[in-house]
């Protein structure tokens, strides 16, 4: 099988490479500038750069008895590139640079054999952008070669006025034969040995600038039409692209399907997710007055958003004190929290459903300066139906889960048309950040998570010490923001527990209270003394589990634990938020899924102020040791504060480019 596939490479290799001959042979040739070759042989040994989708056509521009190298990288996509070049007489050099990527694509050797290449006189073919991407931003990689050997880098862009494309990440060009077939190039640039890493961005840009430049002009001179081989991304971050198909019926169908809504309503009003008091505001339905003057749209999908936004909120409105925040929110639980801690200035609502009357209904009343969505909350009637209005839209503590980044590049027909109309997105992390600006944000900022600067949630002073009172010496475990399916391994962990921890007592605290009654039956009818706080103040002194269903109480329940499991984590949700524990002094456990929180727990695990728990075994150890070993919880403590001084800066960060977009609007 193995040597089938190998003469299959082969011989498709080798068919590629009569194409590329014949596209060279075939068309009319055009060189920008007209001695094109004379400046490529002076320049020999060169290092010969292109973007990705150009690679193998830049093979064809070689000097006569010039000796050509190409990095072509090792995995097995690759095996028909390299039998391509084979063909056409090029020396290969297997591997690539890893981009940003961590696993090891053979770029150390691949730096070695080039160099060693340049040094006996071969020229060296490769592209300036690294897959996957971003393309048409040159890397760190070529400007080193060019630093190392002492050789020049020359720019160099193909264009042919017949060609095909494809939606890959470099926008693949296959070119056709009979055409008229541009080759550009621009200026050599040399790269000092001794430059600084200031003097290498520099160059690093310069490439990019030239090559960008290069490739307009390639295909201006081959009367082709750029925009088929240029990249999606850039495309839509140039010109938001207009709804596709997907997007269209999306708006049609939730449009016709209102008729339906009033159902919907009351059956989540039955299940106590929705406020029938405030239903008009999920039709569009203003409950209050529009505030005279400019108007900042925040938009949070629930408590745990709104938390993390209430910081930018008071910043905005010190910077700003002439404007009012709309903050509207899905949930019950973050209405109870926008009324609690919302300032004097900030009004909450209940975001409208995503229809499109009830939209436009919306925006007519409020007609908001600014619209600011949180995280992964992305409505599209409401993004489309702001941007119609040409209201600057802002993406802040932007979020994907690994799974989220693949189903929006699956589908990016629907993604772009979205993520493109952001003036301004603020990642929580670089691959965040790559990912969306792959779905065509024009100004994407790495800006880190505002949940890192977010204060603690508010303790109680007099609530804690009636807690403490009623506690008294005994050892107090919490699992906070617990979801279904991980209850029962607590309740199991706390079995296991007091058997060693006398007195134990272990308080739950579920995400959504509302499971609170079920939760607290299910545990009695384990054999657990089980209490409810809606139905007692503090738990009495043979309680074993305190369910604490009630809103805006966490912070009281961090204050009063030693140690605390941060929920979302023992089942496939992605985590909480473990800052807010860590600001309170309780030593941070979590389970094996934090993709939510991967910044902030990657840096606790580096400094020893997190620990990874898989099982209800797992638990009842790690929680016994730090209950018992003071010296040890401490130490942990210690490192999570270490690890905070390194996580800050998003709030200032996302401020920082919100601020121009209101005072551009307010002018």
């Amino acid at each position: 099988m193995a040597t089938f596939k190998n003469k299959l490479m082969r011989v498709s290799g080798q068919t590629a490479a009569r194409i590329i001959r014949l596209v060279a042979d075939s068309s009319k040739v055009i060189h920008e500038p007209p001695d094109l070759m004379d400046r490529l042989r002076d320049a020999h040994p060169c290092i010969a750069a292109c973007w990705h989708g150009q690679f193998m056509m830049v093979a064809t521009l070689r000097p006569e008895n010039a000796k050509i190298a190409a990095m072509v990288a090792k995995h097995d996509d690759a095996e028909l590139i390299s039998e391509t070049m084979r063909a056409i007489d090029v020396e290969l050099i297997r591997g690539a640079g890893a981009g940003w990527r961590k696993r090891d694509r053979g770029g150390a050797s691949a730096l070695r054999s080039s160099l060693q290449a340049l040094a006996k006189g071969s020229s060296l073919v490769m592209t300036a952008d690294v897959p996957p991407g971003p393309a048409r931003v040159a890397g760190s990689g070529i400007i080193a070669i060019a630093r190392m050997s002492g050789r020049p880098i020359v720019p160099v862009a193909l264009a042919t006025s017949r060609f095909v494309s494809f939606d890959t990440w470099s926008r693949l060009t296959i070119n056709l034969p009979y055409s008229r077939f541009a080759a550009v190039a621009g200026d050599p640039i040399f790269v000092p040995r001794e430059a600084s890493e200031d003097v290498l961005e520099s160059k690093r840009l310069e490439l990019e600038t030239v090559l960008n430049a290069a490739t307009i002009r390639a295909y201006e001179l081959a009367g082709a039409d750029m925009s088929r081989a240029t990249p999606l991304d850039v495309l839509a971050a140039e010109t938001p692209p207009a709804p596709g198909f997907a997007l269209k019926t999306y708006r049609l169908a939730t449009a016709a399907l209102r008729p339906a809504v009033p159902v919907l309503l009351n059956m989540r009003g039955h299940q106590g997710k929705e406020d029938p008091s405030r239903r008009g505001e999920r039709l569009g339905f203003a409950g209050r007055p529009r505030p005279e003057g400019q108007v900042v749209w925040m938009h949070a999908a629930s408590v745990g958003e709104t938390n993390a936004i209430l910081p930018l909120i008071g910043s905005i409105l010190r910077a700003n004190p002439y404007v009012h925040i709309l903050l509207t929110t899905g949930t019950k639980t973050s209405a109870e929290i926008a009324a609690q801690r919302l300032p004097p200035q900030a009004v909450h609502q209940y975001v409208p459903l995503d229809v499109p009357q009830y939209v436009k209904r919306f925006l007519d009343h409020w007609q908001p300066s600014l619209a600011i969505f949180t995280e992964s909350d992305i409505w599209p009637n409401l993004i489309l139906g702001t941007a119609e209005r040409r209201i600057p839209l802002v993406l802040v503590n932007a979020r994907m889960s690994p799974r989220s980044i693949r189903r929006w590049r699956k589908y990016a027909g629907i993604g772009r048309p979205l993520f493109s109309r952001f003036a301004a997105v603020l990642a929580q992390n670089q691959q965040i950040a790559r990912a969306i600006k792959w779905l065509g944000a024009p100004n994407v900022i790495t800006a880190g998570n505002l949940k890192i600067d977010a204060p603690p949630p508010p303790v109680d002073a007099d609530t804690l010490a009636l807690l403490r009172t009623a506690v008294g010496q005994r050892p107090v475990f919490l699992a906070a923001s617990t979801h279904p399916g991980e209850d029962t391994v607590i309740a199991a962990a706390h079995s296991l527990m007091r058997r060693e921890v006398e007195g134990l007592l272990t308080i739950i605290v579920p995400r959504h209270p509302e499971r609170g009654s079920g939760l607290a039956a299910t545990l009695g009818g384990l054999g657990l003394k089980t209490q409810l706080r809606t139905k007692s103040s503090a738990p009495e002194t043979d309680t074993e589990i305190y369910v604490a269903d009630t809103i805006g109480e966490l912070g009281t329940f961090y204050s009063l634990a030693p140690v605390a499991l941060i929920g979302g984590s023992l089942v496939e949700h992605g985590g909480q938020n473990p800052i807010e524990a860590v600001r309170l002094g309780s030593c941070v456990l979590t389970g094996p899924f934090i993709h939510n929180f991967r910044d902030a727990y990657g840096a606790l695990f580096r400094e020893g102020g997190a620990i990874e728990v898989r099982s209800s075994d797992d638990i009842a150890r790690q929680v016994t040791r730090l209950l018992q070993d003071r010296q040890a919880a401490e130490h942990m403590r210690q490192g999570a504060d270490t690890a905070l001084q390194s996580l800050g800066g998003a709030l200032q960060t996302t401020l920082g480019a919100i601020l121009p977009l209101l005072e551009k609007q307010r002018a």
